[in-house]
């Protein structure tokens, strides 16, 4: 019975609706979205403006090492020329996991039969595929960039021939898997902090919603955010390398 009851009050993939020139908006994970836009430009501002060539303060000593994490990272997969790609790996890492930690602010108006009015957007599958997008149209250009015309198409026959379907269907699946590693853990998380105000009494489900919070929203939802982010610098390093392109040669004997 108590099961029937939680499964009548789960929506899954249902939000408040904008119907905007023909396209459907899921306003709550648009302002989800705002806000840990306007989160994450309101730290990088102060950043900036409290910067110092001196001892500096904690947020800019956050920063500092956030950055220089991502650029060893870059470094080490891409090599020098990784280092563009530090702003993209930094602000991936931070605006997502200000996305997920969203959930640790109590904005549901009726908690367990509502949903929050600025929810994580990344527990909506829209903003992970959008950022997937993003990320890998421009690892495509890259590879491009890097290989040359017949370079790029003739890497997915590496290294036999025969591969090369094998080697699209990978390219194709790879966007496929970031999205629903991300958008999967959130939304199961959220999920679950519902199916606990639903089927646990009221004086027990606080403490336990609490504890899985900062097990789920802090701790997952800072490694999903470090995944993410260490998957599209990753993807970068692969689609610029020509290391498949060293062909061994025979030994000569003199």
């Amino acid at each position: 019975m108590g099961t029937l009851l939680a499964a009548g009050s789960i929506s899954v993939g249902v939000h408040p609706v904008l119907h905007v020139l023909g396209l459907t908006i899921d306003y709550d994970v648009v302002m989800g979205t705002l806000l840990a836009a306007a989160i994450f430009l309101f730290l990088g501002f102060r950043m900036r403006s409290k910067a110092t060539d001196g001892v500096p303060g904690k947020l800019q000593l956050i920063w500092e090492i956030l950055v220089e994490q991502v650029s060893d990272l870059a470094d080490s997969a891409v090599g020098p020329e990784g280092r563009r790609f530090v702003p993209l790996g930094v602000t991936l890492f931070l605006f997502i996991l200000i996305c997920n930690w969203l959930d640790f602010i109590p904005t549901s108006m009726h908690p367990g039969s509502s949903g929050a009015i600025f929810p994580s957007p990344t527990g909506d599958v829209n903003l992970p595929l959008a950022m997937v997008a993003f990320v890998i149209v421009w690892v495509h250009v890259e590879s491009f960039r890097a290989r040359g015309f017949m370079g790029y198409f003739k890497h997915y026959t590496k290294p036999f021939l025969a591969l090369a379907p094998i080697n699209v269907i990978e390219e194709i699946t790879k966007p496929i898997t970031m999205t629903f590693r991300l958008f999967g853990n959130i939304f199961s998380g959220g999920l679950m902090v519902v199916v606990m105000l639903t089927l646990l009494p009221v004086y027990i489900s606080p403490p336990l919603e609490i504890a899985w919070k900062f097990f789920d929203t802090g701790l997952l939802g800072t490694i999903q955010a470090f995944i993410f982010m260490l998957l599209a610098v990753l993807y970068f390093g692969f689609a610029m390398s020509h290391d498949e392109e060293l062909e061994p040669q025979p030994a000569t004997h003199q």
